[in-house]
């Protein structure tokens, strides 16, 4: 029998917590929900461990401190294949996915799919409660992304997404260093990049409605600067193998400067650009020694 988790990071999502849960339960019976919260001061965890001591297919996972999206995920990842589970699901904890989806990703997954992403920039997949201005955000986000990794998905900043086990241990899990939505485009494009097979599930994403999480904003949002350096680094490596090699006739000091590869004013700036990811920013930590 297939063995079925869902993950759920926290911080904040006192009000919309329980209804989420009790929607995914009620979804999916046989499935295990994983709750992963960071220190919530507005009594989440309380809220996740009284779930949990009502349901005992219910867990809590607490962690000391606001450590980010990216890192709830790894913890929880790593929570799941520790105990055997063979399909897992990153899945937010605001009620903006519908976990009705859920048995249709879970057939997906289960029927050969590597990794399901529940979309909203496919046919049949739509965004209510969002301005145009943050519609125009997300969809160029992607976009830029998808021209920059040479990519094929549609939606690379989902958070609404299954993975089958034999993925995400195929996956450098301990190498990937993003946070936020540069987590999810991290983790989506090393999955398409090794070969596996990922579909785009069409699904209809609802603004939340009650309380305001914080989680996103610890890496990036479709509105934040971006931290996922490591997605800059594959990238411009990407680019550089796919770009031919200039050739010239002219020999000496001056053919070698001919042919030596032009920087872009970006990459003069440093070495940690974030080519996937829509923003220049480089923390100081990470500058290459030019600068």
């Amino acid at each position: 029998m297939t063995r079925e988790i869902v993950i759920i990071p926290t911080y904040n999502e006192s009000e919309t917590l329980e209804k989420t849960v009790g929607r995914t339960r009620q979804a999916v019976p046989r499935a295990h929900v994983l709750i992963v919260d960071d220190a919530s001061p507005d009594g989440t965890g309380a809220v996740a461990d009284a779930l949990a001591a009502a349901d005992d297919h219910v867990f809590v996972h607490h962690r000391a401190g606001k450590q980010g999206l990216g890192k709830a995920y790894l913890d929880g990842f790593a929570f799941a294949l520790d105990r055997g589970y063979d399909l897992i699901t990153e899945m937010d904890a605001d009620g903006s996915h519908d976990p009705a989806e859920l048995p249709r990703m879970f057939e997906r997954a289960a029927s050969g799919a590597d990794l399901v992403i529940g979309s909203r920039w496919v046919s049949g997949g739509s965004v209510a409660g969002w301005s145009p201005f943050r519609r125009f955000i997300s969809r160029s986000g992607n976009r830029y992304a998808r021209a920059m990794l040479r990519s094929k998905i549609n939606d690379l900043t989902a958070g609404f997404r299954v993975f089958r086990s034999s993925t995400l241990r195929s996956l450098d899990l301990d190498g990937v260093s993003s946070q936020g939505y540069c987590f999810q485009i991290e983790l989506a494009w090393a999955t398409e990049r090794a070969g596996l097979t990922v579909v785009e599930h069409p699904i209809h994403f609802t603004e939340r409605a009650a309380g305001r999480s914080e989680m996103h904003f610890v890496g990036m949002s479709d509105r934040s600067p971006c931290t996922g350096d490591r997605v800059g680094f594959h990238a411009q490596n990407t680019l550089a193998e796919q770009r031919p090699k200039r050739r010239s006739s002219r020999r000496g000091a001056s053919a070698g400067r001919r042919d030596a590869p032009r920087e872009s004013p970006r990459a003069r700036r440093g070495c940690g650009v974030r080519a996937a990811c829509p923003s220049g920013y480089v923390p100081p930590s990470r500058r290459c020694h030019r600068e």
